[in-house]
C-alpha cells in the first residue's frame, strides 16, 4: 500500500490519499492521471489492468487501487 500511496502522492502531492474517498468523482485524478497511474501500478506491481477495469469504483480511493491490484496478483498466482 505504501508504493501505491507513493505513486499517486508523486501525481497530486497536495491530496491526503489514506483518507480521501472521491479520487475519480471528486475530479482529483482526471483520464491523463489515471493513464500515467496505470502505467506506474504495472510497472510497480507487474500486473496489467484492462479497459474493463478502468472504472470510478475501482480508481476512487487508495483503497479500493489497492484491491484491484491485490486482486490482480491473486489472479496471477
Amino acid at each position: 500500500m505504501n508504493e501505491l500511496i507513493e505513486i499517486l502522492s508523486d501525481l497530486h502531492p497536495e491530496v491526503d490519499f489514506t483518507t480521501e474517498k472521491g479520487l475519480v468523482t471528486g475530479g482529483i485524478l482526471d483520464s491523463f492521471d489515471i493513464v500515467s497511474l496505470i502505467s506506474e501500478i504495472n510497472e510497480e506491481f507487474d500486473v496489467t489492468i484492462g479497459a474493463a477495469e478502468l472504472t470510478p469504483e475501482n480508481f476512487d480511493s487508495a483503497e479500493t487501487i489497492y484491491a484491484l491490484i491485490k486482486a490482480k496478483l491473486d489472479d496471477e498466482d
